[in-house]
């Protein structure tokens, strides 16, 4: 039903999954554990499903919040169950509150969770090229910070995501990079004719190193090669299906 990082699980006091599709009521496409809400799957589904993710990181079925994603830097702060309202617009989700868990979707985006447990700080990003390149990661930690972490005892755990062997991008998107940093020329492996291959864990890992991160465990999961286990926006856009099921990675303080 889901893995987790060997240094999260040895920090007292956090709960964390990295959800897989494994353990869930879903159907078809969706086979089993979907947790998009914007999916086209039957809504109960779903929520039951979400129901079995709150239920495994510890915490009440609304107590696990996640967001509207639009691939930003933007983080909201959780202190409370979610009312029942719209999601807000956001890529990253911080909280101090015992029984109530960060989560984020994805479907080949990075997954990323963050930990002090000294302060009792936690926090999800969902960290895509574009979330990544745009500064979740950093903001994530500052949100972090305001709640009062430390950096220097920060944990983040990466977990499973597109991998390099499976990300072939175009030379425009190579060329985006390189004019935001040359030194960015270096996350990309050549590939066929005009196209590269993005290392988008290494890119992450790079961005949360520069912010003063040394402790970083990434799980090296790649989600469009293990079918099996987990869903791929990018295989079902190459085999032309019409929709795809989201994981979910959650983190939560033990109340």
């Amino acid at each position: 039903m889901f893995v987790t990082s060997p240094a999260l699980t040895a920090l007292p006091g956090i709960r964390h999954a990295f959800f897989t599709r494994e353990g869930g009521v879903s159907e078809g496409l969706y086979a089993s554990l979907n947790a998009g809400l914007g999916s086209g799957d039957d809504g109960d589904r779903v929520r039951e499903n979400r129901r079995r993710m709150a239920a495994a990181l510890g915490v009440a079925d609304n107590a696990l919040i996640s967001c509207f994603q639009i691939h930003s830097p933007d983080v909201i702060v959780a202190d409370r169950p979610h009312d029942g309202g719209d999601r807000p617009k956001a890529d990253a989700v911080v909280t101090r509150v015992p029984g109530i868990a960060c989560g984020v979707a994805a479907a080949d985006c990075g997954p990323v969770l963050f930990a002090d447990a000294v302060a009792g700080v936690v926090g999800a990003a969902h960290a895509g090229w574009k979330g990544a390149i745009g500064g979740v990661l950093e903001a994530t930690i500052a949100a972090m910070e305001k709640l009062g972490a430390d950096r220097a005892r920060i944990h983040v755990a990466v977990g499973p995501l597109i991998r390099q062997p499976s990300y072939e991008v175009s030379q425009a998107f190579v060329d985006q990079f390189r004019a935001a940093d040359e030194a960015y020329g270096g996350f990309f492996a050549p590939g066929r004719p005009g196209h590269a291959q993005f290392d988008l864990p290494g890119f992450i890992a790079a961005r949360l190193s520069a912010a003063g991160i040394d402790r970083i465990d990434d799980l090296g999961l790649d989600t469009y090669a293990d079918e099996a286990r987990f869903y791929s926006y990018r295989r079902t856009t190459h085999r032309k299906e019409p929709d795809y099921g989201r994981h979910i990675a959650g983190i939560a303080l033990v109340s």
